[in-house]
């Protein structure tokens, strides 16, 4: 087999593995969550406020022109540009808003560069019927979504085809042997990462706004390079570049004395290389980021140098290499071949513990099971590689080069698969991240509208749960305009559990809103009585029950 079948038939099998990507993408996640907001989601606040604060799990970063603050006529309440700091955003909003019902429609992106959409309301003095804006919804173009993982798999198998086949020819080959075909695999990664990165810049432009895979304007793309998405990115591509230069003389033969400096430099890059694939991703939005980002790029490179010389082993040095060479090469590969499996198995379980961290979330996820079966698939081809270290060990792959390649062609075509579900896997929220949405997507606010024949009452109780509560009382005319109080009584009892009513201390902030706070002792149904007198003789009273955790 020619040097130029050998790269092909290489390149046939990471295509192979780009079919697996496509089968195995899933939709596109956010992988952060609306945790809180201020007004909160759903409450009736007496007055208009100056602005609207949104709180999410993780710092986030804003889209243009997609957070509106819509008011109850369908007109723009929001005034001047939303501002992210960290995982909050702010919204300023216009003076002298009207009662009624407010719309906050959202798209953010996520420290691990997904998007993040979704609406809440609020109402001023009164409910009413909310507007719409069916445009803001969480919604990716499925052309975009298919491509992203495509992108980030060919990002994948160019590092594949150029950290591994660097070393080897740094520290392995032997110099009698042409490095022609080699070269042609380095100067291919070095093409698909390239290739990669661009691509993943362009599509970043359609998947943050939500618009087809051509709806993009050259003021979207700016705003992406303008982002810590586009600046890592662009990072990449210059150390792919500067790389290139770096490695023309190590590709056509380096003079002794000429390349420890070139080495030097090209392992600075290569750092600075597979640390911008986790600073793109999950590992950046981790309860630990630091450790994830350093732990992912130990797994990408120990991914890289042992199927990259996987690679090299099977397409040029098992055919080509004479016994005595090969009784040198095989005995050091072996080593490095263990070592970095190691790595993987150590780096592999400590990114599972961080993004999955539960029994349940590894089984009864998306995520989860393709972690399942990224092992099944990893131990099958540890299984193998274990054989063909006995082999090696053994000796007998020297004189008959033959059964050793074959188990080398079987690893390969195993791990072109792992890298599917690996490029899979970065577009599927974690566990911990759908924890964090059901967390978020729970109001532990228990708000209830309580009439009698006088008097609408609005009752608000945060967070309904055993320890310090605040309750927020608004009254109303039974035509729902503010009702004046006088005087406000509240009390609070638990009668199943023999606790007698307990006076709630109120304090009066409007003319038609108090507040309070008690501190409740035990959990169960607790009857909670109003009176409010609205004048010298006239007073009423409702009552209603809250369920407190």
């Amino acid at each position: 087999m020619t040097d130029r079948r050998r790269v092909l038939a290489v390149l046939a099998g990471l295509l192979l593995g780009l079919f697996g990507t496509l089968l195995a993408a899933a939709p596109a996640s956010a992988h952060a969550v609306l945790s809180g907001s201020d007004p909160g989601n759903g409450t009736i606040v007496p007055d208009a406020p100056n602005r609207v604060t949104l709180t999410f799990s993780e710092s986030v970063q804003v889209v243009p022109g997609k957070i509106r603050v819509i008011a109850p006529d369908g007109s723009e309440a929001g005034q001047g540009d939303p501002t992210a700091s960290g995982s909050q955003v702010t919204i300023p909003l216009r003076s002298g808003g009207g009662q009624g019902t407010y719309l906050v429609s959202y798209r953010v992106i996520s420290a691990d560069s997904h998007p993040v959409a979704g609406t809440i309301t609020y109402s001023v003095g009164t409910a009413s019927t909310p507007p719409s804006a069916s445009e803001e919804q969480a919604k990716v173009d499925p052309v975009v979504r298919a491509l992203i993982p495509v992108a980030k798999y060919l990002g994948y198998a160019g590092l594949v085809l150029l950290v591994g086949p660097v070393l080897v020819l740094a520290l392995l080959w032997p110099q009698r042997l042409s490095r022609r075909g080699p070269g042609r695999l380095v100067w291919t990664g070095i093409g698909l990462v390239a290739v990669s990165t661009l691509a993943g810049l362009y599509l970043q432009a359609p998947y943050t706004l939500g618009t087809s895979l051509f709806d993009v304007r050259v003021g979207d793309l700016r705003d992406v390079l303008g982002s810590t998405f586009g600046a890592v990115m662009l990072v990449r591509l210059g150390v792919v570049i500067a790389a290139a230069f770096l490695l023309r003389p190590l590709l056509s033969g380096p003079k002794d004395g000429e390349s420890k400096l070139d080495l030097a430099l090209l392992g600075v890059l290569g750092v600075a290389a597979l640390a911008t694939w986790p600073l793109t991703g999950h590992p950046t939005a981790s309860p630990v980021p630091g450790v994830s980002v350093v732990i992912d790029a130990i797994h990408l490179a120990a991914m890289a140098v042992w199927l990259g010389g996987l690679v090299m082993l099977f397409a040029f040095l098992l055919p080509r290499a004479n016994v005595r060479e090969l009784g040198a090469i095989l005995p050091i590969w072996s080593r490095w071949a263990a070592t970095a499996v190691g790595a993987l198995i150590f780096a592999g379980v400590v990114q599972a513990l961080i993004e999955v961290s539960t029994l349940d979330g590894l089984i009864n996820s998306t995520y989860g099971r393709l972690i399942l079966a990224k092992v099944a698939l990893a131990a099958i081809v540890i299984g193998v590689a274990a054989y063909s270290r006995k082999l090696v060990k053994d000796r007998s792959a020297e004189e008959t080069p033959g059964p050793l390649r074959r188990v080398v062609l079987a690893e390969l075509a195993i791990t072109a698969v792992v890298l599917a579900v690996t490029a899979a896997l970065v577009q599927i929220s974690p566990p911990r991240t759908a924890e964090a949405a059901e967390t978020g997507a729970v109001s532990t606010t228990v708000s209830q509208r309580l009439t009698s024949a006088e008097m609408a009452l609005q009752v608000d109780v945060f967070p309904a749960a055993v320890g310090n509560n605040s309750i927020h009382l608004y009254a109303y005319t039974p035509d729902d305009k503010p009702l004046p109080v006088v005087e406000w009584k509240a009390t609070a009892a638990l009668e199943a559990k023999g606790i007698e009513p307990i006076e709630i201390p109120l304090l009066r902030i409007t003319d038609f809103h108090a507040i309070g706070d008690i501190a409740l002792p035990q959990a169960g149904d607790w009857t909670f009585r109003f009176t409010a007198r609205t004048s010298d003789i006239d007073q009423s009273t409702v009552s209603t029950t809250v369920s407190v955790k």
